[in-house]
Formats: C-alpha cells, sequence, structure tokens
C-alpha cells in the first residue's frame, strides 16, 4: 500500500482537483483506492459523492487507535473500488492542539489496521498545521501543489521544508514525490515565466507535462463525477496527464518505501 499526501501552503491553487485526478487515473487502472479528506473544508469529501456517513476524519482522530480508520471508511458515488474518510468543519479543531502539541501519529495508527487498499490518497488543508503533519508522517510520498504565480516559487519552497522537517522528526521514509503546477496558460507570458522560474529552483522535481487550466475539471467536480469519465476533449487531456502522474506519483512512493527498508537492514 502507497500513501501519498497533497500538500499546498496556500487555498485555492487546486489541490482538491489533483486528489480527485489522481483517484479517477487509481480507480480507472484497476487499483483499490482509498481518499482521506483531512481538509475541513470537506470539497473532496462532496465531490467523491460519499455514501451514508457515520464517522469522520475528525472521529478518527479523536483516538487514533488501530483499525479506526478502516471501519470508517464508506462507498464513493464515484463505484466500486474507491472508498473515502468524510471530513467535516469540527475537523478543524485537530489542526490547532490546545495541549499544542504530541499526536503527531495519530493517523499513521488508524492507518495501520487497512490492509485491503493499493493506494491511499490523503487530501490535506491548505496550511502545513497539525493536521497536514499527521498526514505527512503517515505517507511514504508528498505531492506539492501550486499555480504559475509569483509566489509559487516561496509556496513550492515552505512546502517543501515541511515536508523535510516531518521527514526528519517523525517519518524518515518520507519524499517528495514532486511538484504539480496547475492552472497552467500556456498563452500567459507571466505562467511561463513562472513556469520556468520553479523548473530552474526545483530542476527534477516539477511534474511534466504541467496541468493546464481546463473547464472541464471544475465540470466533472461539480457533478460529483471523475473527469476520466468527463465527455470534452480538455477532459481526455488531463486524464492523460494525471495517468502520467499516478506512475510517477507510485513509483516515487516505491522508491522512499525501498530507501527506507535499506537504511533499516544497515
Amino acid at each position: 500500500m502507497r500513501v501519498v499526501s497533497m500538500v499546498s501552503v496556500k487555498g485555492g491553487v487546486g489541490k482538491t482537483s489533483v486528489t480527485l485526478g489522481l483517484a479517477g487515473a487509481a480507480r480507472a487502472e484497476g487499483l483499490s483506492t482509498v481518499v482521506l479528506d483531512v481538509d475541513p473544508q470537506g470539497n473532496a469529501t462532496l465531490a467523491l459523492d460519499a455514501g451514508e456517513i457515520k464517522v469522520t476524519a475528525n472521529d478518527v482522530l479523536a483516538d487514533g487507535y488501530r483499525g479506526k480508520l478502516r471501519d470508517a471508511l464508506v462507498a464513493s458515488g464515484w463505484g466500486d473500488g474507491l472508498r473515502v474518510l468524510a471530513s467535516e468543519p469540527a475537523l478543524e479543531r485537530r489542526n490547532h492542539p490546545v495541549d499544542g502539541g504530541g499526536g503527531e501519529h495519530l493517523l499513521r495508527l488508524a492507518l495501520s489496521g487497512l490492509t485491503d487498499a493499493d493506494l491511499v490518497l490523503i487530501d490535506c488543508p491548505p496550511s502545513m498545521a497539525h493536521l497536514t503533519t499527521n498526514a505527512l508522517a503517515a505517507s511514504d510520498v508528498a505531492v506539492v501543489v501550486t499555480e504559475p504565480t509569483m509566489f509559487a516559487v516561496t509556496g513550492a519552497q515552505q512546502a517543501l521544508a515541511a515536508v523535510d522537517v516531518v521527514r526528519q522528526g517523525f517519518n524518515l521514509r518520507l519524499r517528495p514525490a514532486g511538484i504539480v503546477v496547475n492552472r497552467y496558460r500556456s498563452r500567459s507570458a507571466e505562467h511561463r515565466y513562472r513556469l520556468d522560474e520553479l523548473s530552474d529552483a526545483y530542476r527534477g522535481l516539477v511534474f511534466d507535462p504541467v496541468l493546464p487550466e481546463r473547464s472541464a475539471i471544475m465540470q466533472a467536480q461539480g457533478a460529483c463525477l471523475p473527469v476520466q469519465r468527463w465527455p470534452s476533449p480538455g477532459a481526455r487531456e488531463v486524464s492523460r496527464i494525471f495517468v502520467r502522474y499516478l506512475h510517477d506519483t507510485i513509483a516515487a512512493a516505491r522508491s522512499a518505501a525501498g530507501s527506507s527498508l535499506g537504511k533499516a537492514a544497515r
């Protein structure tokens, strides 16, 4: 089982859209997939058309005992092979614990009872607070999502620095899988400039190709459907890109797991 967190330091960059795109690609390839929505906004929960919700991520993180998460998963309206851990607004209280620390491994502990999934995708809040730390502590790799704006390099730098802090403090196997540049417009000189800036700063980490701005992504989400099932040329274009992202991310997760095993053996 590979565990992947989607992270950003700024809201509105399309982090949930990337999570959903990867989930749709994984489902299309026959991978048993779980999406953990630990963003209190709950956008992934809504778009995945989660079934009857009795237990949420807030409940799971309240105690985090082994097996709690497996029992909390519900079916997605997208069809077989995709399950969801639903979010709720009350989850925000877990993002800033009143005791000020501890509990970084609650999600990892809850995940330890899950044995029937090929891929786990965690949609994190747009911050590097406690919920994201929990997600990263449970993950093999992190995917950083950004847009080609003047804040892109700074945001990516902050996110990658947070990944490194969690790696050193809580999860030595954690690695960055790469940076997704979302909503790219090739005709925009500003976007081309910012993409070059990102590529120069993080050579080898920026996913290729970038994810273009396509209305099909939002249309599919509004209909609670995977973009892979949306009938338009733009949907087919981004679907092919998500397949590449999926393969690259899984390869990075395998490499992270192999590196961790190698260090343990030494």
